[in-house]
């Protein structure tokens, strides 16, 4: 079966005075494509009203974690590099979709959905803009350098933090230790989040938000 038509660019809707050319028309192309964002529905819950969190909220709210947490890396990080890695790591889910953590069936795939997903996101900037924020994306994914590894925990983190804040129980098969395996990454990038994840884990098994 042939894969499916993708779907016409945002800007398709109401294009651009002709005036508008060039390296700018493809930014800005780009820029108003990505307010696609703000429609995938993530997992987690908002902590101030009960609703789903979006990936463009939870892309602000790691990038402003990083600032206020980046003393507690594990390595010294340049920050403006770190909230650059968080600002791009999802924008490839405004085609590929979020997937959540724990289910193993919607991620069979998904990398591959994300790749197919870069080709065609970041070739709408002019070229040498769109390869640089691709290979912060890659970065990210790879989480080797001390960025990458501490925007990785701030990625693990956060979702815990609402799930502790929502009082969101989980399916009752996600038990605390399975929770703990998928987020032992977060000691890579900071050991003191860790400690932090593990007491909001305990508690959570405590309470009875895990199974």
């Amino acid at each position: 079966m042939p894969a499916p038509e993708p779907e016409p660019l945002l800007i398709a809707g109401n294009p651009f005075p002709g005036v508008i050319a060039g390296d700018l028309l493809r930014q800005l192309t780009f820029v108003v494509e990505v307010d696609r964002m703000k429609a995938v529905l993530r997992q987690s819950h908002v902590a101030a009203v009960d609703r789903p969190e979006n990936d463009a909220e939870h892309s602000w709210h790691l990038a402003l974690m990083a600032i206020v947490l980046a003393e507690h890396a594990a390595e010294p990080v340049d920050r403006a590099r770190v909230v650059e890695l968080l600002v791009l790591h999802d924008l490839v889910e405004v085609y590929a979709g979020d997937v959540p953590l724990h289910d193993d069936a919607a991620m069979v795939g998904q990398a591959e959905r994300e790749v197919a997903a870069a080709d065609r996101l970041y070739a709408l900037l002019p070229a040498e803009q769109g390869a640089r924020l691709r290979a912060a994306w890659e970065e990210f994914e790879a989480h080797v350098t001390p960025e990458a590894r501490f925007a990785r925990a701030m990625d693990r983190f956060q979702p815990l933090l609402l799930a502790w804040m929502t009082r969101q129980e989980a399916d009752p098969e996600i038990t605390a230790a399975g929770v703990r395996e998928r987020l032992r990454i977060i000691e890579d990038g900071s050991p003191t989040l860790w400690a932090a994840a593990q007491a909001l884990i305990d508690e959570s098994e405590r309470r009875g938000y895990l199974g």
